[in-house]
Order: structure tokens, then C-alpha cells, then sequence
């Protein structure tokens, strides 16, 4: 289980968090690190605190944005501590686990973590299939990110000994589904559905909604068919039109 289970951190600042998450990960038995832009790998404050886990930090992948990061995973959990509008449904760690675990079977799986200052913006948490914050002090509720990705990785330490339940259906990867909302974009822009001062507002409420579908490849597929053909009829009724 836990070899399937990518840990991603979006910009992270700071070196040393960089050490202790490595640290943590190898703690708790995942490998996987990737690292969205941020701070140097190799920075000496991180191998200072990454102690024994240098192999974890050094084995760390870069990428240029999160949507590369997660394009090979078919789950992905996004961790928040602000909730709003567009950060509903939020799970607890324990909730986040089990519901992931429920799903291993269909592909790699990944745990979001965002900047120390600011964590995730909406834009990010789009990104991810599901949302997860951890319960906290209301006095004080901000964790340092090694923290955070320590209880996360705890819980999935203590959830590897179980067995996990496989699905027969293949969900779709990250990949397969934002080359769908791309291609969604356009067209219902051409077809009028999407604000143009805020086309972003209802995208988020339709990645959710297909989030809670758990897409396969051939369900993708007949929707970006179904997008095509909107296309087309679009086009269509404007040769209609022409004088």
C-alpha cells in the first residue's frame, strides 16, 4: 500500500521541513517525495534535519507545477486547514485514510501538502479528488508542515497492515481528467455556459461533481466525445446562420 502513495509539497520554503519530511516519510514506511518548485533538494539544512532519510530526500522528484505532480495518480488528497465556499467536504485524517485505502487498488494515490505561509489556493485544491484538514486547538490551530505530513503518513502507517479492498473499475488518472476539464473549458465557453469575467466558479463545482463520480477511462472518454459533438453542433448552427 504505502509504495503507491505519492507525498507532494507545493513550494515549500523552507529547507529544514524538507529534511524532516523526509525523515517522517521514512518513519512511517513511503518513499515517494515530490517536490512542486520551493526550495533546494539539496540544501544542507535539509540533509541536517533529514538525518538518516537522505535516500528519501535525494530520491525527491521536481516538477514545474502541481498538475504535473499529480498526473500519474488517480487519488489525491488535498490538505487544508482554511475552510470556505469552495472547501467543502473536508475529512479528517483518519476519514481521508480509510476512504484512500478503499481505492488503492485502482492506481497511485497522493497526499497534497501546501506552502508553509499560505498552504493551497482554490486553483490547487481544484487539482485534488478530495480535501482533509486536521483537527486542531481553535486558540491555535496552525501546524508546521512536517507535523502535518508526520500525522498523515502515521495514519497511513497504521492502515497498511489491513488489507486493502480493491475495485474492479480503473479510475482515471489526474492526467486523463484535466485534459477533460481543458477540453470542457473551451466548449462551454463557446456555448455560452461559463462566465467569462469568472469561468473558473462553476469549473470548481463540476470537478467536484465528477470527483464524487470517480471517473473511469471510458467515462472520460464519452464525455470529452459528448464535448466534440457540442463542438461540432456549434459549428453546425452557425453555417445555418451565415447569410
Amino acid at each position: 500500500m504505502l509504495d503507491q502513495i505519492a507525498v507532494i509539497l507545493v513550494e515549500p520554503q523552507s529547507p529544514g521541513n524538507l529534511g524532516m519530511i523526509s525523515r517522517a516519510m521514512k518513519n512511517m514506511g513511503l518513499k515517494d517525495l515530490r517536490v512542486v518548485k520551493g526550495c533546494r533538494i539539496d540544501h544542507p539544512d535539509a540533509f541536517k534535519f533529514a538525518v538518516s532519510a537522505r535516500d528519501v530526500l535525494l530520491g525527491a522528484t521536481r516538477f514545474d507545477s502541481l498538475e504535473q505532480a499529480l498526473s500519474d495518480t488517480v487519488i489525491s488528497i488535498a490538505t487544508t486547514r482554511r475552510l470556505g465556499k469552495y472547501r467543502q467536504e473536508t475529512m479528517d485524517p483518519e476519514q481521508a485514510v480509510a476512504k484512500l485505502r478503499s481505492r488503492l487498488g485502482t492506481g497511485r494515490a497522493a497526499l497534497v501538502f501546501g506552502r508553509e505561509d499560505n498552504g493551497l489556493t482554490t486553483d490547487e485544491l481544484a487539482l485534488c479528488r478530495w480535501q482533509a484538514t486536521i483537527p486542531t486547538s481553535e486558540e491555535y490551530g496552525s501546524l508546521n508542515i512536517a507535523q502535518a505530513v508526520l500525522i498523515f503518513c502515521y495514519e497511513l502507517s497504521r492502515g497498511s497492515v489491513a488489507p486493502v479492498d480493491s475495485v474492479s473499475r480503473e479510475i482515471a488518472e489526474s492526467g486523463e481528467l484535466e485534459a477533460l476539464y481543458e477540453q470542457m473549458t473551451k466548449t462551454l465557453f463557446r456555448i455560452g455556459f461559463l462566465d467569462e469575467d469568472n469561468p473558473a466558479h462553476l469549473m470548481r463545482t463540476l470537478r467536484r461533481v465528477f470527483s464524487r463520480a470517480e471517473l473511469d477511462g471510458r467515462e472520460v472518454a464519452v464525455l470529452r466525445g459528448m464535448m466534440s459533438q457540442m463542438d461540432w453542433a456549434a459549428d453546425l448552427s452557425k453555417v445555418r446562420e451565415a447569410p
